[in-house]
């Protein structure tokens, strides 16, 4: 995930500053709830310069698959519709009148499916980060601090007292401590994720709990993913 962030400078104020030890903690398990409740309900929000799109739906954090429903602000109609997604595929079904929320049950025909993009699309690019906000373990809290984690303020997300912190420098890339900023309750529970895509001005939000959760389902003729 680390080759497709940029630095952003949204909101919060009040930092930045080192973790607590508290604060470290509930970062390192962020992840690790999505990945213990299942699944979690998300709005992504992509901007570009031709429009925003926003993808309503489920990302299954066991089978690492998401599934929704894209709708385009300001721009043409062409890429609305139902779209399904692992790490390296996507399944589309266009709609010239999408619905609000993705069908329980996928429609048996009408998907075209290719690849992931790994570069090159603002929204492939989103998709796969949110893919990416569950993992079957937590992190390291002490890496977290020592790798430039940071503190940066406190706000409310639907009426939920949240901290705002920032990851760590990647691995494999110093210097890109702050590049993902995550809105985080006292439970360690993730509320939002805020990353810069590629060269998008504006940065991509991933919003958690905006709906109710449906569990995704096979698209018709599709292997299952395991």
């Amino acid at each position: 995930m680390a080759a497709f962030l940029i630095a952003d400078g949204g909101s919060g104020a009040d930092g930045p500053r080192p973790l607590t030890t508290d604060e470290a903690n509930r970062l390192a398990i962020t992840r690790f709830r999505n990945y213990q409740a299942q699944g979690r309900a998300v709005t992504i929000t992509v901007p570009g310069t031709a429009g925003e799109l926003a993808v309503t739906g489920s990302v299954d954090y066991r089978r690492k698959v998401g599934y929704g429903v894209v709708h385009g602000t300001g721009r043409a109609k062409s890429s609305d519709g139902l779209i399904r997604w692992t790490p390296t595929s996507v399944h589309i079904r266009p709609m010239t009148d999408a619905p609000a929320h993705a069908p329980a049950s996928p429609p048996r025909s009408g998907w075209y499916d290719r690849p992931l993009l790994s570069s090159g699309s603002a929204l492939d690019t989103s998709l796969f980060i949110a893919l990416g906000l569950g993992g079957d373990r937590p992190d390291n809290a002490g890496l977290l601090s020592q790798n430039g984690a940071a503190w940066w303020g406190r706000e409310q997300v639907d009426g939920r007292r949240v901290d705002v912190m920032t990851g760590p420098s990647s691995p494999d890339r110093s210097g890109t401590a702050g590049n993902v900023r995550y809105w985080i309750g006292s439970d360690g529970t993730m509320y939002r994720v805020r990353v810069g895509v590629g060269s998008q001005p504006e940065p991509v939000d991933i919003d958690f709990d905006t709906h109710r959760y449906v569990p995704v389902k096979p698209v018709p003729g599709t292997t299952p993913t395991r």
